[in-house]
């Protein structure tokens, strides 16, 4: 297909996404001046930029030193303990940039990171992902998530939440079949409602299906009133547990207005894994029952290139190729998945519409599936009125 016709700040007999039928496009100073209906076609199909809700820029980068395969989550967490201890500014920062570059030639234009913190002060990657939000504000907008252990958020949370509320982040907790749960999560919203902070946490990322915190997590969000405020990683016990349970779970999930990030990348990569076999527990949270029952739903890349999930380049469109084929998703209905959903999540709108900014990414296809079908279909990153240039990186 050819690129689209351009007159006068025009892109005509576009395919654009959540419209039916064909539009010209026209921009002007940086903004949508005019959505109109086409009598052309073949001018490639546009959706809005992408939003990466889930992300571990720490970590990313670094499977070349792992010494094995990661055959379990628990087994992947102590080989990054390790390679963590050899961390520097220099590492950290050269290997961020990496992910954060990758991200925006791909189109993603919010993410957040989520960031180990273990003990009472910051750790260095805080401190430069910190820096590196400033830098990149505008390109990729950098938002933080602290990711400490239960136990340890409950021990060290008065010294952790103040540093990340005065720095515009989000405090996160990693939970997975943790005692005293339900004292500990509320102690967690505690310092939530305290300093003024929404949550995010990494919950139930295995295969038992006694993994039950998220229960826990939706009736603290309910019994606190914060929903909108509360997002849940992961999930994949949900998968294994009684069908009918996990309808009233997320009944009550939605009623308490949590928000469901599924990531499968990683969670196809570690659950269910062993030498020799081939896995049959993928881990995928229960996406088409977690929209039926009103939960928004995320999808994002998580792990890249390091030792939780070897592969990746910060591509959120090729996490929702892997999602569309793991999930059995209908590609035109979960869009909103990797955009619309996860920007209002952040308080973004990254909707296409007149007066919006002229960002979008433009494909080489009649629509989205043609170009989830055709991993080599030309892509344009367009932002405020001008075409990015193609990525020129070098490799990490």
């Amino acid at each position: 297909m050819n690129a689209p016709e351009i007159r006068g700040g025009t892109l005509t007999g576009l395919s654009l996404a959540g419209r039916d039928g064909t539009w010209d496009l026209t921009h002007q100073d940086g903004r949508i001046v005019a959505l109109r209906p086409s009598p052309t076609t073949g001018g490639g199909f546009v959706m809005p930029r992408l939003a990466d809700v889930h992300v571990h820029l720490d970590k990313t980068f670094t499977a070349d030193r792992m010494p094995h395969r990661a055959l379990s989550l628990f087994a992947a967490i102590e080989m990054m303990a390790a390679d963590a201890a050899t961390w520097t500014v220099d590492d950290l920062t050269r290997r961020a940039e990496a992910g954060l570059a990758r991200a925006h030639a791909h189109g993603t234009a919010l993410m957040r990171s989520h960031v180990d913190w273990h003990g009472k002060e910051p750790p260095p990657a805080w401190r430069v992902l910190s820096d590196l939000a400033g830098q990149w504000q505008g390109r990729v907008d950098l938002q933080l998530a602290s990711l400490t252990p239960l136990d340890d958020l409950v021990e060290n949370g008065t010294s952790v939440a103040p540093t990340v509320r005065d720095e515009g982040g989000v405090l996160g907790a990693f939970v997975y079949r943790n005692e005293d749960l339900g004292e500990k999560i509320g102690a967690v919203f505690d310092l939530a409602e305290k300093y003024g902070l929404d949550l995010d946490f990494h919950v139930d990322e295995g295969v038992e299906p006694e993994a039950r915190g998220i229960d826990a997590i939706i009736a603290e969000t309910a019994r606190r009133s914060m929903a909108g405020h509360v997002l849940c990683g992961h999930g994949c016990a949900l998968s294994v547990r009684d069908p009918e349970e996990v309808r009233r779970v997320l009944d009550r999930g939605a009623e308490a207005g949590i928000g469901l990030t599924v990531l499968p990348g990683a969670n196809s990569y570690l659950q269910d894994g062993g030498p020799g076999r081939t896995p049959r527990l993928r881990g995928l949270a229960p996406l088409h029952e977690a929209g039926t029952a009103g939960i928004p739903v995320m999808i994002g890349s998580d792990n890249v290139r390091d030792g939780f999930y070897p592969y990746g380049d910060y591509d959120l469109w090729d996490v929702y190729r892997l999602a569309v084929l793991n999930g059995h998703l209908p590609h035109h209905d979960w869009l909103d998945a990797i955009s619309a959903a996860p920007a209002r999540w952040m308080g973004r709108d990254l909707g296409l519409r007149e007066g919006a900014p002229a960002s979008f990414i433009r494909f080489d296809a009649s629509g989205p599936g043609d170009a989830l079908s055709r991993t080599r279909a030309g892509r344009e990153v367009w932002q405020n009125g001008r075409r990015l240039p193609e990525f020129q990186g070098d490799e990490t």
